[in-house]
């Protein structure tokens, strides 16, 4: 295999990594005459507070990180994607299912494997996300980069990428430890690109093509219970006894998300029993304002048109007695005379 070195952190896409990997040094003893590990209980009475052979396997991974991801030194391997250009390595990359297949099947004509990532149709995985996602087939520590500003890059490159089972996991929560009054109108704006049953659940076939695979239904889940559920209580406006009238700064809140909400997720919203802002009547009187302001934006032009009704008798046991409608405007027609 032809080595290629290259000291630039710049070529691999990263200006920095953001964090700094252990930089401890630590050795392992051996016995001269049989050249065996020395027993871990003296390692331990020696000071050690771990087996010599993690530290050593700690120092690996930090060298491949540091002088292979971060540097591209010794590279066999280069990877397009976005406008950037890694100097990585084949060993690693095959780590990553989707790595493994394009280094497998593309054509190579020099002593460098060349592969290229077509992100085109994948606007959800970013660069930043991207890069994060490559580190941690080096290394672990790429976890300390996930941010929640970051997080959806990252959870998109890890699916993507395939095999990063604990990077997804860490950027799901960090994603759904993101949803807040502030950036809830991002996240209904996500929501509105995924297709849903008339029911509000997902598409049967949308964890086959989405690039999040089955955490698309767990991010529609989170902002569904901040919809719901947290975002009432944060307000304090979920009191069955409360006055709508009173506490306008919260209910005005409320009712300026939920004009934004796609109208499948409004109508499991406003028609589920654990939306709590009070009576049946103050729920009618809500949905009612939505709709009203729902017409001067998100339902303007989808030529629809969005009711609420209040059913006499408190509706079906255990169901809702507000339920949201939409039909569709009939266009007018013209008579055309012979």
């Amino acid at each position: 295999m032809n080595a290629t070195s290259s000291t630039s952190i710049v070529a691999n896409g990263l200006s920095s990594n953001g964090a700094t990997p252990p930089t401890g040094q630590s050795e392992c003893s051996f016995n001269d005459s049989h050249r065996e590990p020395t027993n871990f209980a003296v390692v331990a009475q020696n000071g050690f507070s771990h087996p010599p052979y993690q530290m050593h396997n700690e120092e690996i991974v930090h060298h491949l990180y540091h002088a292979g991801f971060q540097t591209g030194n010794y590279a066999d391997t280069i990877l397009h994607v976005h406008q950037n250009t890694y100097r990585l390595h084949a060993i690693v990359l095959s780590r990553s299912p989707l790595l493994a297949h394009l280094m497998s099947t593309s054509p190579q004509s020099g002593a460098q494997r060349v592969i290229y990532v077509q992100l085109e149709h994948e606007p959800e995985v970013t660069q930043e996300g991207f890069a994060i996602a490559l580190g941690y087939l080096y290394s672990s520590i790429s976890l300390s980069l996930i941010r929640p500003d970051n997080a959806r890059g990252v959870l998109a490159a890890g699916c993507l990428l395939g095999g990063m089972d604990e990077l997804c996991g860490y950027a799901y929560d960090a994603c759904r430890q993101s949803i807040n009054v502030e950036t809830i109108n991002e996240w209904l704006e996500f929501i509105d690109t995924i297709p849903s049953s008339p029911d509000g659940s997902l598409s049967p076939e949308l964890s086959l093509t989405s690039v999040f695979g089955h955490f698309t239904q767990r991010l529609r889940d989170d902002v569904f219970h901040f919809l719901v559920v947290t975002l009432p209580n944060a307000l304090e406006i979920n009191s069955s006894e409360s006055d709508p009238s009173q506490g306008h700064t919260g209910r005005d809140t409320l009712l300026r998300v939920f004009s934004l909400v796609p109208f499948d997720m409004f109508k499991s919203a406003v028609e589920s029993r654990a939306f709590e802002i009070g009576s049946d009547q103050a729920r009618f009187k809500f949905a009612k304002d939505v709709i009203e302001v729902r017409k001067r934006g998100i339902a303007r032009g989808h030529g629809a048109e969005e009711t609420v009704v209040l059913a006499f008798g408190g509706g079906h046991p255990g169901g809702s007695a507000v339920h949201i409608t939409r039909k569709i405007r009939k266009r007018p027609l013209w008579k055309v005379n012979s």
